[in-house]
């Protein structure tokens, strides 16, 4: 049986240092801000970046293209390994269209190599408790073919449970009006958003203030996570640690979990929805 990795997006939102001791290869996507562009997980740090978005600057992405996809997946192809990518949502960019592409084209160029692209339709860190069920799978011995499987019967049960502070991002991104924004702002109006089974970030309600956001969208992952073993709890948040660490703390209260793995968003996805957001994410039900 021929070896294989497990390669991600950068958008998956972990640490390097997590992905690097698990030998994870990363493809990055990429942004502009001020005239300037870097690598996504290589470039600005959170707070650098975040920062600048305070600012007023405004950064820009950019999807992997298929050439790139190309010269990314390659080098595991020549070593002899097989491949599976869980790609960031088709819902949310173009990368997904980009990698399989790339691993037709590379599936023509070396027949006896398996390259087998998922579209998660999964984004931050719900891609990253996605990587992190296939890891354990495959330090289980599982082939890439079981895996593959799994994770696309299991891939909608990651339910991602998000509020943004600055709704102001939101209207950048086309998902609510300017008028909106605005009055929402206001009145302190926080969104609470998910993760659609086509994978789209869809507004499903609203809370007044910050404190009640942040516990409803810990209310909704206890509701979806009945049932099922969460060993981890993934939450991210866009530099604001505080606010992250008291999500954490009603996790362990509510869900009896200690196993808490938090990080910064990562500077793509935060280029739209800016600084200040909190997401949790577990395995569930999303309805």
């Amino acid at each position: 049986m021929r070896d294989f990795v497990i390669t991600v997006n950068s958008t998956v939102d972990l640490p390097r240092e997590w992905l690097e001791e698990r030998h994870v290869p990363v493809f990055p996507l990429k942004y502009t801000i001020d005239g300037e562009t870097y690598t996504d997980m290589y470039g600005l740090s959170a707070k650098e970046f975040f920062n600048k978005l305070r600012e007023g600057h405004m950064s820009v992405t950019s999807q992997i293209n298929p050439e790139e996809a190309v010269q990314m997946m390659e080098p595991y192809v020549k070593e002899g390994k097989d491949i599976l990518h869980l790609g960031f949502s088709s819902g949310l960019s173009g990368t997904l269209n980009s990698m399989r592409l790339a691993g037709q084209e590379l599936s023509e160029k070396y027949p006896e190599a398996k390259i087998i692209i998922i579209d998660t339709l999964c984004a931050c860190l719900g891609e990253g408790l996605l990587l992190y069920k296939t890891l354990q799978l495959k330090e289980q011995g599982k082939t890439i073919d079981e895996i593959a499987a799994w994770a696309e019967e299991n891939k909608l049960h990651v339910c991602h449970d998000v509020t943004v502070d600055d709704l102001n991002h939101l209207h950048r991104g086309g998902r609510i009006s300017k008028t909106t924004a605005v009055l929402g702002t206001l009145v302190q109006i926080k969104p609470i958003i998910h993760m659609d089974d086509e994978g789209k970030l869809q507004v499903i309600g609203k809370e007044r203030g910050r404190k009640k956001s942040l516990n409803r969208i810990v209310d909704m992952a206890v509701e979806q996570s009945k049932g099922w073993d969460n060993d981890i709890i993934m939450i991210t948040h866009g530099d604001c640690i505080e606010d992250a660490e008291y999500v954490a703390k009603l996790v362990r209260e509510k869900m009896g979990i200690d196993n808490i793995l938090i990080n910064n968003i990562g500077t793509v996805i935060g280029s739209h929805t800016g600084p200040g957001v909190v997401a949790v994410f577990c395995m569930g039900n999303k309805r």
